[in-house]
């Protein structure tokens, strides 16, 4: 797989382009992108900066963490705090992004989105006000294990790392969580199933593929 060197800041430029050329499939006012990757890779970070790059272009966005749609605890932790196929399978709420985020943004939506669901530090509900996407803005939902899961993306990017890069820059309380990636790397194959790939094993030197083979 053929990847070119590029800069942060160029790339952030790159994908803002990018986000702001792309149309929604189905016929939406708003365009939908993920930023796949695990905590590691900071996706947060590239989903900021391209959020940022958008606003500096006249078009509205909002920068969501997948994170905030996690299940309670009694739900996540039903086979054991660290059960690594239960982080792959059910930890994320589907049900509530669909619900609070994809829904308001299908045609005919309101562009009312829930910013987040669930607090998993305290396991309480955030009780956070709903915002306002309006129409012609984007969503860029950040964070892992987001592809292969049937949302309606219109562009999806993935940061990734080998599976050496990973380890070494996951902290030792999170390394349980490896096997998910490596089931998510073999069964959803998300390097192959994104529009974007960002190598990022040494974040000092990203490389990308812009477009899909």
């Amino acid at each position: 797989m053929r990847l070119e060197a590029i800069s942060w800041e160029r790339l952030t430029d790159a994908l803002a382009e990018r986000v702001a050329e792309s149309k929604a499939a189905d016929g939406s006012p708003w365009v939908r992108v993920a930023v796949d990757g695990a905590p590691a890779a900071e996706p947060g970070a590239l989903a900021a900066r391209v959020g940022d790059a958008l606003r500096v272009r006249g078009r509205a966005s909002l920068v969501l963490d997948a994170g905030g749609f996690l299940r309670p605890a009694s739900l996540r932790y039903e086979f054991g705090r660290e059960d690594p196929d239960a982080y792959h399978d059910t930890w994320l709420d589907t049900g509530a992004l669909w619900r609070e985020v994809f829904g308001p943004l299908e045609p005919g939506g309101d562009g009312r989105v829930l910013p987040d669901l669930w607090d998993p530090v305290t396991d309480r509900a955030t009780r956070s006000p709903y915002t306002r996407l309006p129409p012609g803005g984007v969503l860029l939902l950040y964070g892992p294990l987001l592809l292969g899961r049937w949302f309606p993306f219109d562009l999806t990017v993935h940061l990734r790392l080998s599976a050496a890069a990973l380890a070494r820059r996951t902290p030792e309380e999170d390394r349980w969580t490896l096997p998910a990636y490596a089931r998510y790397e073999e069964e959803t194959g998300p390097a192959e199933a994104a529009d974007v790939l960002v190598r990022l094993d040494d974040p000092r030197r990203p490389a990308w593929r812009p477009e899909r083979p």
